[in-house]
């Protein structure tokens, strides 16, 4: 008998109907309820800590899910094919530098989530209720794909710098 996960149990439900820009702003508009009451018990270090454990694993799960739905090790043109996931209704500005089946480099110049979360008095966690979703996404889509990011809008920066590379076989 296997366990059942939230996300397994709405699999059956075409998620890609629902934009993830809202997606995301109905898991914060939960989410700030269990940081306040978990800060309220426990302190806010703990809050943070597990409101950005939760989120890393729900981004693993959802990574899984895709890779599962495509059949194959996904490569970097098939990350690319979903990007619009997350790009639809403008949620992201991006400007793309350098697409291969080994590298994906783009700037966010433009992010919706940051904006988002800011509005709904959020800001200071944006970065754990998205931005750290971004690299453990991978860990569950392709372990092999690496990201690296030496900046987000979310904490201030003028874009997201975001670089994805197949990890070279030793």
């Amino acid at each position: 008998m296997t366990e059942e996960t939230p996300m397994a149990e709405a699999k059956g439900m075409d998620l890609n109907d629902i934009p993830i820009l809202l997606r995301r702003r109905i898991e914060a508009m939960i989410l700030k309820h269990v940081l306040d009451v978990i800060t309220e018990r426990s302190g806010r270090e703990e809050a943070e800590a597990v409101i950005g454990e939760t989120c890393s694993k729900s981004a693993i799960e959802q990574g899984k899910m895709l890779a599962e739905d495509l059949g194959r090790a996904p490569d970097l043109t098939d990350f690319a094919a979903i990007q619009p996931n997350w790009t639809r209704e403008d949620a992201l500005r991006i400007e793309n530098i350098e697409m291969s089946e080994e590298k994906m480099d783009f700037n966010v110049v433009k992010c919706r989530y940051a904006e988002m979360y800011r509005d709904m008095g959020l800001g200071d966690i944006g970065h754990l209720l998205s931005c750290n979703r971004d690299g453990d996404f991978c860990i569950g889509y392709n372990p092999e794909i690496e990201m690296t990011r030496t900046q987000t809008i979310m904490k201030g920066a003028s874009h997201c710098d975001f670089r994805y590379r197949m990890k070279k076989e030793a």
